[in-house]
């Protein structure tokens, strides 16, 4: 019969008579322990567990079955914890016959209970992250706080598990999905120098206390980072649950508005920038991709009113990032073409037209209808040989981009105007 809970069938067969006979078959214990380690930029999934067997002195069977899972069989390793010195893995067979099963065949000189350790890759079992952003009424300082969501299809039942969440990029040759639904394993080698590395360095990390308020600890390996969360819990498949991460408070944020018609046609749209350093609140760890909602204080007894949705990559430390958060009705930008002029028209020998320059007056009628300052940057695109004219204040982004930075009051309004010359043809100068 099955252990209770959980869908990894293993059965361990006494062997006092030859290896094919059968008998004192016995049903194995639950977990004593598991811990889950959760790649998010690969579905993929390091599954640690521990148990109680009794062994009988000479040669044990056990068998180890994946039906109905994501498990990865090639993958699948067995060790003794303890008595490791009087244990000792001879071989793994696939019994004919009997598909998604392997069988240890272990020589024990240690007759009694053993701890062993089993582990493996499955698939199914994923994470992302989430963020909740609340910007004060001047949109000065924000509360920004990140949570993990864990969710597990992966055919398997995980009661009492530790969970960490990493953060990294890993490379397989094979999908572990692919593998799993192989049935028999054909043998392979997989890409998995980073993933067995990684044994090694989660091995070394600690265990969570209890008896504290339940959090998640972050630490760095290497071109990893990992999350534990704190405490344990029953991960069923079919089973996702959602977990606080982090909380800053204070996090000074800059809030301002980008009019480009090329990307956003007649749309103002509102960004908050921030970055992910200590100076800044932050900085005590990379923050991983996730969808962000943003938020504002809106009264004094702290009324918020939703700003916008966003993604966001990776995020490492140090590093700045630009939330955009979609379209705001209340800043608006009209530019109107108030005069067109062709002139300076050249003609080659033959009579053909070979120069000639246009001349453009824009007027952008700007208009800032919240109640607290904002600052609005206005870009501007120009192809071909071209030159500016205005009384307004303007940066060069590139060889065909301007950029006009233009501070608004509660309820101010502006008129921004220039003049653009274009030369083509024979008349160009650079």
């Amino acid at each position: 019969m099955r252990p209770p809970g959980t869908a990894v069938f293993l059965t361990l067969f006494l062997l006092a008579v030859p290896a094919h006979a059968r008998i004192n078959v016995v049903t194995l214990p639950g977990r004593d322990s598991v811990q889950l380690t959760i790649y998010n930029s690969a579905d993929l999934t390091m599954v640690k567990e521990t148990r109680f067997l009794t062994f009988r002195k000479g040669l044990n069977k056990l068998e180890f079955s994946w039906a109905n899972t994501l498990i990865d069989p090639t993958s699948v390793e067995f060790r003794a914890l303890t008595h490791a010195d009087q244990v000792e893995v001879l071989d793994v067979r696939f019994p004919p016959r009997v598909t998604n099963t392997l069988e240890w065949r272990i020589q024990s000189e240690f007759a009694g209970e053993v701890q062993v350790e089993i582990r493996y890759f499955t698939s199914g079992i994923t994470w992302s992250a989430d963020y909740v952003a609340e910007a004060n009424q001047p949109e000065k300082l924000m509360k920004l706080a990140g949570n993990v969501r864990v969710t597990n299809n992966s055919g398997e039942d995980y009661e009492n598990a530790e969970t960490r969440l990493v953060v990294g990029v890993i490379h397989l040759v094979e999908e572990i999905a692919q593998l799993a639904r192989r049935g028999r394993p054909i043998p392979t080698t997989l890409a998995f120098n980073e993933e067995r590395a990684a044994y090694k360095s989660f091995d070394s990390l600690g265990g969570m206390g209890a008896g504290r308020r339940r959090e998640i600890v972050k630490e760095g390996l290497s071109e990893y980072f990992l999350y534990t969360v704190e405490g344990r819990d029953t991960i069923p498949t079919g089973w996702s649950k959602r977990l606080p991460s982090f909380r800053a408070a204070d996090v000074p944020v800059i809030s301002y508005y980008k009019f480009e018609q090329e990307q956003w046609a007649h749309r103002v749209i509102r960004f908050y920038r921030f970055k992910n350093d200590q100076e800044n609140k932050l900085g005590n760890e990379p923050l991983p991709d996730g969808a962000v909602m943003a938020f504002r204080t809106v009264t004094a007894d702290n009324l918020y009113a939703f700003v916008g949705r966003t993604n966001v990559k990776y995020i490492p430390i140090g590093e700045q990032v630009e939330l955009e958060l979609g379209d705001d009705l209340e800043v608006t930008v009209k530019p109107r073409l108030m005069n067109w002029i062709k002139d300076e028209i050249k003609f080659d020998n033959d009579g053909n037209v070979a120069g000639w320059t246009i001349k453009e007056t824009w007027a952008f009628e700007i208009q800032n209808s919240k109640d607290i300052d904002i600052a609005l940057d206005i870009r501007r695109n120009f192809d071909g040989d071209w030159s500016l004219k205005t009384d307004t204040k303007f940066e060069e982004v590139d060889k065909q981009k301007v950029k006009f930075a233009l501070p608004l009051k509660p309820g101010e309004k502006q008129t921004l105007s220039y003049e653009v010359t274009t030369r083509y043809g024979t008349n160009v100068t650079r």
